[in-house]
């Protein structure tokens, strides 16, 4: 039996150690079937340290947005609220309510969750913006290092083929041995790799934007 306590102090904000188990539970559960003993351990530990980075991160999110006094307004809410109503639990609303207390969760509870994690979606949007252009010098670099990404892989060595009944016999065809593949070229690579950087560029921007709100945070964990 795990009590409860504090595991981070955001701020002034509290993050506690059920907050970081109920997040890394799924993860825990994976792990406790592949491994055992001091493996098991250091897994386990290693999963409850990045959930406790995510929830720092995400309160840092929330303090930021509270500080720029943003606000969501309710019905916005309760539109995602009853989206999830529809497409979760065929528009019952009672069969919600009793999962969630099923879920030692109230009403009022869930509602301060997903309206948090709008608020996450939102500031992460306001605040990572990419030009959505990326120069034809990086697709092409990127091309020229990563053509194995754009070539068929469809006939691997040793793969055995079905019954191929051909003019009344009957063949089984392995793959001794491949050369080449099928490759894009630049040109039907280009929307993809776009896409791509387009991504790892936001992702990057994030980062730096999450390590600001670090840097000048009062951070204590536990």
């Amino acid at each position: 039996m795990v009590v409860d306590g504090i595991a981070a102090i955001v701020n002034g904000d509290v993050i506690t150690i059920s907050e970081v188990r109920t997040l890394s539970a799924p993860r825990e559960k994976q792990l406790r079937t592949q491994y055992t003993g001091q493996e098991l351990e250091k897994q386990l530990k290693a999963t409850r340290d990045l959930a406790l980075k995510d929830l720092i991160d995400r309160q840092l999110v929330i303090q930021a947005f509270k500080k720029e006094k943003y606000e969501i307004p309710d019905h916005f809410v309760d539109q995602r609220m009853h989206e999830i109503i529809r497409e979760n639990f065929g528009g019952d609303r009672n069969t919600f309510i009793k999962t969630l207390e099923a879920q030692n969760y109230t009403l009022g509870e869930f509602k301060q969750k997903e309206m948090e994690s709008m608020i996450v979606q939102a500031m992460r949007s306001h605040n990572v913006k990419t030009k959505n252009i990326i120069s034809p010098t990086k697709i092409e670099d990127y091309y020229r290092k990563h053509r194995d990404e754009f070539t068929s892989k469809d006939m691997p060595v040793g793969r055995i083929s079905n019954i191929i009944d051909y003019a009344g016999n009957y063949y089984i065809l392995k793959v001794e041995d491949k050369q080449g593949g099928t490759t894009k070229s630049l040109n039907e690579a280009r929307p993809d790799i776009e896409k791509k950087l387009i991504q790892e560029e936001a992702q990057q921007i994030q980062e730096r934007w999450i390590a600001s709100l670090r840097q000048k945070a009062y951070i204590k964990t536990f």
